[in-house]
């Protein structure tokens, strides 16, 4: 009797647990986006990113950076379509508002094979509150005015403002030098552009 009672604690701790991560899961989803889907080699293009999550991933690394890697696409949603509505004083009059907020680097320095990512805050609003909007975010590289990057996700967005963040492994033998990343938010009727830069030593 006294096993019986051991054996169904177990069990009943067991399925909390399982519906605790299930719980855990669903919060994370934005940022965890890609989890699980390992990196993709700068050779393949058009690689599902995150089941289900409307993200697809084209491009990758040329030239001067073969060799390295795109990593796990991620991203979250820090404020919601009324939030960022509040900080615009946006106006349906307005129509379509699609504007970069920040990006950065992290780290600004690196060396050969170490991991930068590439990280970009946008807003995005329009009249409807329910409008989906079909947006691709392009990261070009450049090094000595080459083109060496130019990983691109087509993603599905309702109205609100997200971080995205793409890590980029550097190959081995990448050249050291200043690299520019120009940052590309755009939809069929919007777009914006912001530069950064990262430096390999």
């Amino acid at each position: 009797m006294k096993a019986r009672i051991i054996s169904a604690v177990l069990c009943f701790t067991l399925i909390l647990w399982l519906m605790g991560c299930q719980t855990v899961m669903e919060e994370h989803r934005g940022a965890a986006v890609g989890a699980g889907a390992g990196a993709a080699t700068g050779a393949v293009a058009g690689a599902l990113i995150g089941k289900g999550a409307g993200a697809v991933l084209l491009g990758g690394l040329i030239g001067g950076l073969v060799g390295g890697l795109v990593g796990t696409y991620a991203y979250d949603m820090p404020r919601t379509r009324e939030q960022t509505a509040k900080t615009y004083n946006y106006q349906p009059s307005q129509g379509t508002i699609l504007t970069i907020e920040n990006v950065s680097t992290s780290p600004q320095i690196v060396h050969p094979g170490d991991v930068v990512n590439l990280n970009m805050t946008y807003a995005v609003l329009n009249p409807s509150p329910n409008a989906e909007t079909n947006l691709t975010e392009i990261r070009e590289i450049t090094h000595n005015n080459v083109l060496v990057g130019n990983p691109e996700v087509r993603v599905v967005r309702t109205d609100g403002t997200y971080n995205s963040t793409i890590p980029l492994r550097l190959p081995p033998n990448a050249a050291k030098g200043n690299y520019k990343v120009r940052t590309i938010v755009q939809s069929s009727n919007a777009k914006d552009t912001r530069e950064i830069h990262f430096t390999v030593n």
